[in-house]
């Protein structure tokens, strides 16, 4: 991924078709490992097309990948009143509990210092 990743970054900086060396110049820059079959694996592949073209065909297959999230089943809840809530609704409760509890001041993070 972080080959792929150069890649992209070479082309978004003005480089139409990046070499081996302009890609592991990037890894490098960052502290990451060149790794020269990868990228002759990637040149390989990308050879004499256009970049564009290339994420609109990748686009296009994700779009049929299923992302998770749908695979829940809901369950029923009993016609008779008074019985316990569904364990995936107990699982979502805990879930906004646990999310309560952190914010970016436990992390000493933010965005806007």
């Amino acid at each position: 991924m972080k080959v792929i990743a150069a890649y992209l970054l070479a082309v978004l900086g003005g480089n139409t078709s990046p070499t081996a060396d302009d890609i592991k110049n990037i890894l490098g820059s960052v502290g990451a490992e060149a790794e020269d079959d990868r990228i002759e694996l990637l040149l390989s592949q990308v050879k004499g097309k256009d970049i564009t073209e290339l994420i609109a065909s990748g686009r296009e297959k994700l779009a049929s990948v299923p992302s998770g999230g749908a695979g829940a089943v809901a369950v029923a809840a009993p016609a008779t009143g008074g019985a316990a809530p569904p364990a995936a609704a107990e699982a979502k409760k805990e879930e906004k509990a646990e999310d309560e509890g952190e914010s970016d001041d436990d992390m000493c993070l933010s965005l806007f210092d």
